[in-house]
């Protein structure tokens, strides 16, 4: 099983970048985003449940960010917008085959991380 992530790199405080998450080897019942800066703890960005469509954001990246998924792909996305230079960090994936969750200890495959910087 592994988790592959791509999409990140720098941007200019405002613009966009997506994020993508491609699962292989089996599909989950949850993927989500987190990320992670120096120092700091895991942080949940939002999931996704695979099979029902249905989302859970934090409420700091509401309005923000929308995680959405590709079915025939396996892959999920994470569309980042009005990007501010405290979105800067290292995001990953994860997935777990259980219900939904938002803690980083409750997810059992992980993505390598993809960094995105955010200039001012």
């Amino acid at each position: 099983v592994q988790l592959q992530a791509s999409g990140g790199g720098l941007v200019q405080a405002g613009g966009s970048l997506r994020l993508s998450c491609t699962a292989s080897g089996r599909t989950f019942a949850v993927m989500s985003w987190f990320r992670q800066a120096p120092g700091k703890e895991r942080e949940f960005v939002e999931n996704i449940n695979w099979s029902r469509g249905s989302t859970y954001y934090a409420d700091s990246m509401k309005g923000r960010f929308t995680i959405s998924r590709d079915n025939a792909k396996n892959t999920v996305y994470l569309q980042m917008n009005s990007l501010k230079p405290e979105d800067t960090t290292v995001y990953y994936c994860a997935a777990r085959k259980g219900i939904t969750a938002t803690y980083a200890l409750e997810y059992d495959y992980w993505g390598q991380g993809t960094l995105v910087t955010v200039s001012s």
